[in-house]
């Protein structure tokens, strides 16, 4: 279950509020009752990506926009 909050208190308590989600927590800020934003732990960063790291692994086929065969697009349209 998540705790609620409105936007007054979660300005007042801001730090609060993090020490509750670095503990796993999730917090739901609201607006008149009505929740506008999440605040949820971050489990673990992404790998960074590394910019042409794939090259070489993938192939484009020189047919890779021809059109479908009829039986393939016969199965999109069913």
């Amino acid at each position: 279950m998540a705790y609620q909050v409105n936007v007054h208190e979660a300005k007042t308590h801001f730090s609060k509020l993090l020490a509750r989600v670095s503990a796993g927590e999730e917090v739901i800020i609201a607006k008149a009752g009505k929740p506008i934003a999440r605040l949820v732990p971050i489990l673990e960063r992404p790998v960074r990506r590394v910019p042409g790291s794939a090259k070489g692994k993938v192939v484009i086929s020189p047919d890779f926009d021809a059109p479908l065969p009829a039986s393939v697009l016969r199965a999109f349209e069913s």
